[in-house]
């Protein structure tokens, strides 16, 4: 118990100690050792590195989970060292809800089977989701966090060792600074008619105390110099260190990037075989469309179709007198075959219909080129 009321007491008092010295400093009436440019930028560096890095890693963290109370629950297990439950992303749980729907409304209806595409869909992109999530948390978030648990720990636990070996040093400077002040003071000869032989005996003994306390001063102050000039160099290379730093954040954030493109290209060619399986599946709005592009003159009740779609030469297809609409594309479109037109979103193309064709193809042309395109990739415009 008195060990440690006696370390608790030593504790407060330097505590008061370093208060003092701080306050003096700041009203400027106690010296400072101040370090060097160079030393000061590599703190101002590193001090803008690890906010950056913070902030970045705060972030990212919710771009890849928006939950708040999931992000927790992973911050806990990880902590307690248990194994991260998988869960199911949203996008996985929108696809198996529609791909209950669909059962429910019949899968041979255009409804019902086009909700089991489109699900299907939906839980591939969840499946990229989870993969994509996966890799930016090794790839990124990881080496985040390991600079600043770990290499961001140890830069701090050092430079506050550095600031306490520099108070001791300036400590020693005052206490240096004061004994020779009152060495001299006490070296200076006193005057006989005024001062008693006793009193001269005293200041001649005071004079070789204040000497002796001068010499002490001098080598508690040698050490203290030493210690902090050692405590600065190890400072200085692990502040030096934050280049490599930067290096190893550049290399993930490539990868970051990376995975990034993946997933959304991924996502991107997922969308596009959605699209193409949708424009082959019966569409009450595509029929909609066509028939509200085909004139009376185009189409007779009985007739036969004089061209078959299977059979359809793109070559000999002539664009009717009238009937023609202009339409705009919505989505990239690549030709399957010589009998398909590529389209690119967003620009404008012609477009009719001619007897005999699938209500979900119309014949579309731009300059010198003609070919089939699918109605779900067009805007009509009227």
């Amino acid at each position: 118990m008195d060990f440690s009321v006696k370390k608790l007491a030593s504790g407060a008092g330097l505590f008061l100690t370093r208060a003092v010295q701080f306050t003096e400093e700041k009203l400027g009436q106690a010296e400072k050792t101040e370090l060097d440019a160079q030393f000061e930028n590599l703190i101002s560096r590193a001090d803008c590195t690890k906010h950056w890095t913070e902030k970045i890693y705060r972030q990212t963290e919710v771009l890849l989970q928006p939950n708040p109370s999931a992000r927790i629950e992973e911050f806990l297990f990880e902590k307690l060292d248990w194994k991260v439950p998988s869960r199911v992303t949203n996008a996985e749980l929108l696809g198996q809800y529609m791909q209950d729907a669909a059962k429910e409304f019949d899968l041979g209806m255009p409804y019902g089977n086009t909700l089991e595409k489109v699900g299907e869909c939906e839980k591939r992109l969840g499946e990229a989701e989870k993969e994509f999530l996966q890799t930016s948390a090794i790839s990124f978030l990881t080496p985040l966090r390991n600079f600043l648990e770990g290499d961001w720990r140890t830069i701090s636990k050092e430079r506050r060792l550095l600031e306490n070996l520099r108070l001791d040093l300036d400590a020693c400077k005052t206490r240096v600074k004061k004994a020779k002040v009152a060495e001299a003071k006490a070296a200076t000869a006193p005057d006989f008619q005024e001062t008693r032989p006793r009193n001269y005996v005293l200041s001649a003994s005071a004079s070789a105390l204040w000497t002796e306390e001068v010499e002490k001063a001098e080598h508690e102050l040698r050490i203290a110099q030493t210690e902090f000039d050692r405590q600065a160099e190890v400072t200085r290379l692990l502040l030096e260190g934050i280049s490599s730093t930067h290096v190893n954040h550049l290399r993930c954030l490539h990868e970051f990037v990376e995975a990034q493109a993946a997933y959304y290209k991924q996502c991107h060619l997922h969308m596009q075989e959605l699209q193409k399986e949708l424009g082959r599946l019966p569409n009450a709005f595509a029929l909609n469309s066509t028939n509200a592009i085909a004139t009376p003159s185009m189409v007779t009740e009985g007739s036969s179709s004089p061209v078959e779609t299977d059979t359809l030469k793109i070559e000999e297809v002539q664009a009717p007198a009238t009937g023609t609409r202009k339409a705009r594309v919505l989505y990239d479109y690549d030709a399957a075959d010589s009998s398909e037109l590529s389209l690119l979103a967003d620009e404008l193309i012609t477009v009719y219909t001619v007897p005999g064709m699938d209500s979900d193809w119309l014949i579309g042309e731009k300059g010198n080129h003609k070919g089939k395109v699918p109605v779900t990739y067009l805007e009509l415009l009227s």
